[in-house]
């Protein structure tokens, strides 16, 4: 017996399905992490849950679970579900409500997945300890389940590991193996933010029309105020442990009350004014037919191993002090081109010219020299910044090489790298890990700056950020490039960051170049059908005269293709025989087009 009475059916109907009221969850005698929060969520409602990192929004959600980490606990308020209540509910029932009546799904699905388990038995594991089904009939719903988060093989699937299957793969696997329990609530923490915005839409919607069959209730948990705006019904805002706002999406994002909600609204992305025009001069950097192979070893040890194309015959340039914006979905070759600009990947095919001079060739002290002048900026500042050093010790990295600097000048030039940044100097002798993730990218900064470099590679910089850190780390590199007038080759899969950051666009797809061109050019008369469907995936947030923004969907479809060419057969995947080309719609703006004659041909 749990202790606890049973809700009668016809009552628990009409209860919410998760009822939090004045709930305070503490470490020890510490100030509270979370202090009288109230929330409720109904059956079949999607209800997000915003805030900053350390806002409280995943301790909320392991409150409920009553997965709290070491020395939390709950010393106040009540959390209901479906009535019954959960923090005085022993161990052994609320074991048997994880899973089957709550479902959580994680925001790295390759940190809850086993990598030493095949996928088949992970989704079995929970059916095998809440039901009483057999292995055939569990291996069918899993493969039911599969489909339905369509999978393209789910025999094979099943038959695999986590890590041969991408990001977003993972998670629709992570997203089958929850909803295979048919749970009253989903707590979905972040699901889609390590997600390229194809991927993204794909899996939200996919659980979503899945919730929708079940009559689930979501607790959608992320900072993304566009996903909130296009999915949930309700949403609550939270700041340092505390709720400050709750209500209906669409009168918070038009019109919200606290000042904290109009600074999250006031952090979006938005369109910066001065980059319409062409750009002229020459080029920093020239890169001329590149391409870049890897080889995949056999899954077979008789079977040879196959060469992929990361990247396959693309030609660009990169002006002084421009930010050229590359964009794509994941495995599009972003983060390849940005590595084979700095020599740190395999070996290329065709030519990357710096100052026109061929970087291939270049060796010894002339390719330090070289390195000095392109720097890069890491997508997670914690794993780039070495956790044993100080930081002042990580930006001086850089300076290593640079002739005729003493000890006393490299003092000064850290400390004036880290003043630029924000950073006090006087935190020289900190390490990483006593900085917050908005710090260390600083750092990441400061380190790429502190030699002053003509071409800067922004590896997707601001992706794992808040929405207030991402803006102040956007406005520090607009800054520090007016001020030091490097070049930048910005790498990102969010449009809005383009909007604010870009000159020109570079749009690339499965390792082609398919369109480039000046920013509001490429932006706002897209003519690529791959260009279309990254901008309609991506929820787009209007300012409102109230302090607040409303939704904007987009529905880009590409004009017709000029006569005598056809749709670029690189984007249908039938490339076989057909010829392709670029097509210059306006000055500068170059899209990718097959040639319909080779297609008769």
């Amino acid at each position: 017996m749990s202790g606890v009475a049973a809700i009668p059916a016809q009552a628990a109907a009409t209860l919410p399905v998760l009822a939090i009221d004045g709930l305070t969850v503490r470490f020890g005698r510490s100030a509270p992490a979370i202090e009288r929060a109230d929330l409720e969520i109904r059956a079949g409602e999607v209800h997000g849950l915003v805030g900053e990192s350390g806002s409280g929004k995943t301790m909320l959600a392991r409150a409920v679970l009553r997965l709290l980490p070491p020395g939390a606990a709950v010393s106040a308020g009540s959390i209901r579900f479906q009535g019954q209540e959960l923090t005085t509910l022993p161990d052994a029932a609320m074991r048997k409500l994880r899973g089957p009546r709550i479902g959580m799904v994680f925001q790295e699905p390759m940190m809850s997945l086993n990598p030493a388990l095949r996928i088949g038995a992970q989704m079995a594991e929970a059916m095998r300890l809440h039901t009483t089904l057999g292995g055939d009939e569990i291996r069918r719903r899993s493969l039911e389940m599969l489909e339905r988060v369509r999978m393209p093989d789910p025999e094979r699937c099943l038959a695999s590991y986590p890590h041969e299957f991408s990001g977003g793969m993972r998670q629709r696997i992570m997203l089958a193996s929850v909803l295979m329990l048919r749970p009253a609530l989903l707590l979905a923490d972040e699901p889609t933010t390590a997600l390229d915005v194809l991927i993204q839409q794909e899996v939200i919607e996919i659980m979503l029309e899945i919730v929708r069959d079940f009559g689930t209730a979501v607790l959608l948990i992320t900072h993304d105020l566009g996903l909130v705006a296009r999915y949930a019904g309700r949403m609550t805002v939270m700041r340092k442990g505390t709720i400050v706002e709750t209500g209906e999406v669409e009168r918070i994002m038009s019109a919200p009350r606290e000042p904290y909600t109009r600074s999250l609204i006031a952090a979006l992305p938005g369109r910066r004014a001065g980059t319409g025009g062409t750009i002229g001069g020459n080029p920093l950097v020239s890169v001329r037919n590149l391409s870049v192979s890897f080889t995949k070893p056999a899954r077979l040890p008789w079977r040879k191993p196959t060469r992929f194309k990361a990247l396959d015959d693309i030609s660009f340039d990169v002006m002084r002090n421009e930010t050229l914006a590359v964009v794509g979905e994941s495995g599009s070759g972003k983060t390849t081109l940005g590595r084979a600009l700095l020599k740190l990947g395999p070996a290329v095919e065709g030519r990357i010219l710096l100052d026109g001079q061929d970087i291939a060739g270049v060796r010894g002290d002339e390719e330090r020299r070289m390195r000095r002048r392109m720097q890069v900026v890491f997508q997670d500042p914690y794993a780039s910044l070495d956790p044993r050093q100080t930081i002042g010790r990580i930006v001086a990295e850089g300076l290593r090489h640079v002739p005729g600097v003493g000890r006393a000048e490299r003092r000064e030039k850290v400390a004036a790298a880290l003043s630029e940044v924000g950073i006090d100097p006087a935190w020289s002798d900190r390490y990483p890990h006593e900085l917050s993730g908005g710090q260390r990218q600083r750092v990441g900064i400061a380190r790429a700056i502190v030699t002053e470099p003509e071409l800067v590679i922004a590896d997707e910089a601001v992706s794992a950020l808040d929405l207030t850190v991402q803006a102040q780390v956007l406005d520090l590199l607009q800054r520090l490039k007016g001020r030091i007038g490097f070049s930048c080759l910005f790498i990102t899969h969010d449009l809005g960051v383009v909007e604010q950051v870009a000159d020109r666009i570079l749009v690339l797809y499965r390792g082609r170049i398919v369109e480039i061109g000046m920013r509001d050019a490429v932006l706002d008369a897209p003519h690529h059908p791959y260009t279309c469907a990254l901008l309609n995936a991506v929820p787009s947030l209007v300012p409102t005269g109230s302090g607040g923004c409303a939704l904007r969907e987009r529905h880009c479809e590409p004009p017709p293709p000029p006569p005598g060419l056809v749709e670029d057969p690189h984007w249908r995947g039938d490339d076989d025989g057909v010829g392709r080309t670029f097509f210059e719609i306006a000055p500068g703006h170059l899209v990718a087009y097959g040639s319909s004659r080779d297609r008769e041909t």
